[in-house]
């Protein structure tokens, strides 16, 4: 598995967010992309359960992550999310979060995530349709260097590839 460049400050996977969950994303050229996560009881909507946004949020981040594989300069936007909680996310506990893509046309393309509980039950999945970020935003070299767009070192557990 090969690991996924982070941002500084994205709320998903950004090093110096300090509110954020710095997520690390790992990829093996296959279109998917996987991540293991304990999220923080702060993080809690319910007591003992992840808020609905937070598990929005990291479904939404491991779609788009998944257009990446092969490019990780290659930054599309959600136009879609359509997201379905299937179990309550515990806070607390290793979940495993996989994104990949469905369908891919340039421009634009289709793709789906899943957040999986330790005995590898689907607790909520989306389906997200992406498009290409606006010339006016890229800017490419400017913008990653303001991101911070690099790989970081992490000592953190790497998720399995199957």
């Amino acid at each position: 598995m090969r690991q996924q460049p982070n941002s500084k400050y994205c709320f998903v996977c950004g090093v110096d967010n300090q509110v954020g969950l710095s997520l690390h994303f790992f990829d093996n050229d296959t279109g998917e992309v996987r991540a293991l996560y304990t999220v923080d009881s702060r993080y809690n909507g319910y007591p003992g359960v992840v808020h609905g946004g937070i598990v929005a949020a990291m479904l939404d981040e491991a779609g788009g992550r998944a257009a990446m594989v092969g490019n990780p300069d290659r930054f599309m936007m959600t136009a879609t999310l359509d997201i379905r909680y299937r179990k309550p996310v515990p806070v607390e506990t290793p979940l495993l979060l996989i994104g990949r893509i469905i369908r891919d046309r340039g421009r634009t393309a289709q793709a789906h995530s899943e957040l999986r509980l330790p005995d590898g039950t689907v607790a909520a999945e989306a389906e997200m349709t992406l498009v290409a970020i606006p010339d006016e935003l890229s800017q490419r070299g400017e913008a990653l260097a303001a991101l911070g767009w690099q790989v970081y070192p992490y000592d953190g557990p790497i998720p399995p590839s199957e």
